[in-house]
């Protein structure tokens, strides 16, 4: 018994080392420069480039929140990588975005249910469904492997807010985070008391009202804090707030679309791009509406209109 769980670790750490291996197969020296650019790209939304975010990291090629879907994204020189937060049993946070393990897991079940190390033998599926050799990391994990490397979004895990972030700021992070928060006003914000939460910190103000009223009030609120996102979804490219968004990023605001499926858009979603080939009428529509970050799920077709069209650099 003894003999196989040296064996089982041992094969761990081998898959640890040559994960971190793949990471550093792309020049540090570009993989820097790229975060530098992006870092200041995030301090002037109004210079007329565009970010774009992977959406759970590379998940086409690695499941998704994986530790190798991350490394992916730094490999091909992704921008930002969103991901989401969980907590076991025993208090830790690990990378996932379900509220079950039934779906992107060899297991059943809430990770709350769990604890860390009985998490960890279970293995992550694929986009089809088929275990693979990568495990559920924790987010110290996935942080490590992002330190210095890329900028990361926390998506699902506001209600875990402080935890993480004092882990963050632990290791030195927080100018490589962007944190997703409810849809609420600075003051109310401020009023829930959190210990972590600064001026320096990127937000990600998530179900923006698509409603010219209510979203200039929450802007109004943000105003004298900036680094600030304003992240809405609207089904309809017709309705006034669409041509009212543009607005934003005049006024030193980051506006993040989707561009994941077709009710975030208006219909113009990733789909629209690649499988219909109109990449205008959908990354071009989101640009042209105001877009200075735009989430998607083909990052790589992505970034390649992008620096096509001299929105992004080439690194």
């Amino acid at each position: 018994m003894k003999r196989s769980y040296s064996v089982f670790f041992l094969l761990l750490l081998c898959l640890a080392n040559e994960l971190h291996a793949q990471v550093i197969s792309r020049p540090e020296k570009s993989i820097k420069k790229q975060l530098n650019w992006v870092q200041a790209q995030l301090k002037k939304p109004g210079n007329g480039k565009v970010l774009f975010a992977a959406h759970r990291g590379d998940w086409r090629n690695a499941p998704e929140n994986s530790i190798q879907s991350l490394i992916f994204g730094i490999e091909k020189g992704f921008d930002i990588v969103e991901f989401d937060l969980k907590k076991t049993k025993d208090g830790h946070l690990i990378v996932m975005h379900d509220r079950t393990i039934d779906r992107t897991t060899t297991g059943k079940g809430k990770p709350e249910d769990y604890l860390l190390t009985d998490l960890k033998k279970l293995r992550l599926t694929n986009a089809t469904g088929h275990p693979t050799v990568h495990v559920i990391p924790t987010l110290e994990e996935y942080l490590e492997v992002a330190k210095g490397r890329i900028v990361v979004c926390v998506d699902k895990g506001f209600e875990y807010f402080d935890n993480a972030m004092a882990i963050i700021q632990k290791m030195g992070m927080q100018d490589q985070v962007i944190y997703n928060i409810p849809n609420i006003t600075l003051d109310s914000l401020e009023a829930l008391g959190l210990k972590h939460f600064n001026q320096s910190l990127m937000l990600n103000v998530l179900g923006f009202p698509a409603d010219t009223v209510k979203a200039a009030k929450i802007v109004a609120s943000y105003k004298k804090r900036g680094n600030v996102i304003f992240h809405p979804t609207f089904s309809a490219d017709t309705i006034p707030f669409v041509s009212w968004l543009p607005t934003l990023r005049q006024r030193g605001f980051h506006v993040w679309l989707n561009a994941l499926w077709p009710e975030h858009n208006g219909g113009h979603d990733d789909d629209l791009a690649v499988e219909s080939g109109q990449k205008d009428e959908s990354w071009g529509w989101l640009v042209q509406n105001g877009a200075t970050i735009i989430q998607t799920d083909r990052p790589v077709e992505l970034k390649a209109y992008l620096i096509n069209k001299k929105l992004h650099p080439k690194f």
